[in-house]
């Protein structure tokens, strides 16, 4: 069920809608910081394609002067064609190699803006989390990132030049055919028709161009469908090898098989329906390409053999007309990657959409979400704090905290109450109403019960997520032995998949490591130590407080018998539990450090 705070999921729209959103997110990349760069290589890359056209219809004339002198049987003048061809092919081969470097620059530089934009958004103010509980159109962010991106500006650019391109060589045939074909007389008629052949082959393109539309039509549904189950093909497999520890001891690799080959099931149907999709434009391409050729010698061959052409002229108006027959086809010719391209970009447009849906949640600034605001005091609070699930269903209510600087809290009690508690104060719970208020300009670390460590060399792991040139080495061997792992010191420099090389023990030692180097101001555990013994999660505890003493520590735990390391603990249950009050604070029989705790100011309600 969908939280009540959360807008309606949007409709999807129309794909001129989808083409006009896609424009206002991406075309931005011309007015960027290099825009003066971006703009030279668009003007170039237009100046080589004009080039390009000049260069075909050069070759038109050459084409005709060619035949001509083969009909005259003039070697002088074939030898000079065959220089003119020469200088032709020269030109040609060294304006496509430099259109090609400068189109492929232009495609890559587009992608890295467009998918630095996205990537900054979508890792801001947690939203890759918080799309998870966002219902609308953004499975697999990362592969809309990745590969949307990618096929969005690549065809987008190649489908612009290859429009351009057919523009301008469809304006430059039409003058050539208009003058070759000439007049022709309508029979029983005295009136003549000019440039007829530019008529014909009007109707020639517009005819395969209307019922290419109508075979290509479920080609577009079928493309996006195929993209969609192959991304969520992709998608299991990644996890499944993010996840090999956990399948290997589960035995889980039968499931793991059978969820594949359920999946690929998907990609096999997505695949024929594309397939016959394909088969009607396809064949209907292969009878309009092969009687392109011939239709225009068919057509003007009367002409030809009444003496009104020459041979140059006839191969002439051929080539002029299936130039011009292919210009005007260029809609149908590019069916497939318009689909592919239209797809894609409404896959990151979604995306986008949905992304701003979340700051339009923020904004709002509705009352049965939780507020997060910042103090100057350096004390946390929570005021009337409720806490529910993204369905709605009740953990918590009215619950009132105040925690000082220096203190230290054990909560225990119910996982999923303590859970929503952690993520709600880290802002990744916004299910529920009350305040939460933060500490201003002091840095506060959360430790989830499973560390994040990303791949690279032990040192850039152990100073996640900052720079590792930031601490000294030093620094880290320090930071490694009051974690109790002296023994990885002489790794610092080695890299690795750490979380598949090293135990759970040693990652979440590793990662309280990391308060020993940043030391934070607070510190909020999520059962950070729960793969420890009893004295293990002590002597942690112990180590914290020596180093960093005036560090605030909220821990959740599921040990018992270590009070004695808190000033105070605080007990959660869900709404409902029977015979336990829920929220209820106990002073630890404790040899910890005198402070000064606050008194609960509240309890939460009792009920399920």
């Amino acid at each position: 069920m969908v939280p009540a705070e959360l807008p309606p999921e949007p409709r999807p729209t129309a794909p001129s809608h989808a083409v006009r959103r896609f424009a206002r997110l991406a075309l931005p990349y011309w007015k960027s910081e290099h825009r003066w760069k971006i703009g030279a290589a668009t003007l170039l890359l237009f100046a080589l394609t004009v080039s390009q056209v000049a260069l075909v219809m050069w070759t038109s004339y050459w084409n005709r002067a060619f035949f001509d002198a083969l009909e005259a049987r003039s070697l002088d003048a074939l030898l000079q064609q065959i220089l003119v061809f020469a200088l032709i092919l020269v030109l040609t081969m060294a304006i496509t190699a430099l259109h090609m470097q400068i189109k492929r620059w232009l495609q890559l530089d587009w992608r890295r803006w467009l998918t630095a934009n996205l990537v900054d958004q979508w890792m801001t103010r947690s939203r890759h989390y918080r799309l998870q509980f966002l219902k609308g159109e953004h499975d697999n962010p990362d592969q809309r990132i990745a590969e949307d991106i990618r096929i969005s500006t690549e065809a987008a650019i190649s489908l612009a030049h290859s429009l351009t391109y057919s523009l301008l060589v469809g304006w430059g045939f039409i003058a050539i055919l208009t003058e070759i074909s000439g007049s022709t007389p309508i029979p029983g008629s005295e009136l003549e028709v000019p440039g007829y052949m530019v008529m014909l082959a009007f109707a020639y393109a517009g005819g395969g161009a209307a019922i290419g539309y109508l075979l290509g039509r479920p080609l577009v549904r079928a493309t996006n469908r195929l993209q969609s189950v192959e991304a969520n093909l992709r998608f299991s497999l990644a996890r499944a090898r993010e996840n090999a520890e956990a399948i290997a001891l589960t035995h889980g690799e039968r499931m793991e098989r059978r969820s594949a080959v359920q999946l690929f099931g998907d990609v096999a149907r997505g695949w024929n329906r594309q397939t016959f999709a394909y088969l009607g434009i396809v064949s209907f391409s292969t009878a309009y390409g092969n009687l392109m050729p011939i239709f225009p010698i068919l057509v003007a061959a009367p002409q030809f053999i009444a003496g009104v052409l020459t041979l140059g002229g006839l191969m002439q108006a051929a080539q002029a007309f299936e130039r011009l027959a292919s210009a005007l086809s260029w809609p149908i010719d590019k069916l497939g990657e318009i689909a592919m391209w239209r797809t894609s970009a409404g896959r990151v447009v979604s995306l986008h959409d949905d992304m701003l849906r979340l700051d339009v949640i923020d904004s709002e600034g509705e009352p049965a979400r939780i507020k997060i605001d910042r103090s100057t005091r350096p004390e946390l609070h929570l005021r009337g704090l409720s806490l529910e699930t993204p369905a709605g269903e009740p953990l918590i209510r009215g619950l009132d905290l105040h925690v000082r600087r220096g203190e230290r809290i054990l909560i225990v009690g119910d996982s999923h109450v303590t859970l929503a508690l952690f993520k709600a104060v880290a802002g990744l719970w916004p299910w529920g109403s009350g305040e939460i208020c933060l500490p201003e300009g002091q840095e506060m670390v959360f430790l989830p019960q499973r560390p994040f460590l990303p791949t690279g060399t032990l040192r850039a792991v152990l100073c996640y997520p900052h720079p590792p040139e930031r601490y000294a080495t030093p620094e880290l061997h320090r930071a490694l032995e009051c974690a109790g792992i002296d023994w990885l010191a002489p790794r610092l420099d080695e890299s690795d998949d750490w979380n598949h090389v090293l135990p759970l023990r040693a990652q979440q030692r590793l990662s309280t490591a990391r308060l020993f180097l940043q030391r934070p101001a607070w510190v909020f555990l999520e059962d950070t130590t729960d793969a420890f013994d009893s004295k293990g999660e002590a002597g942690i505890m112990e180590m914290l407080h020596h180093e960093m003493p005036d560090m605030t520590v909220l821990s959740v735990m599921r040990h018992g018998g270590l009070e004695r390391l808190f000033h105070r603990r605080l007990e959660l249950h869900r709404i409902g539990t029977p015979g336990v009050k829920t929220g209820s604070e106990e002073r630890a029989d404790t040899t910890a450090p005198a402070a000064s705790p606050a008194p609960l100011a509240g309890s939460a309600e009792i009920g399920r």
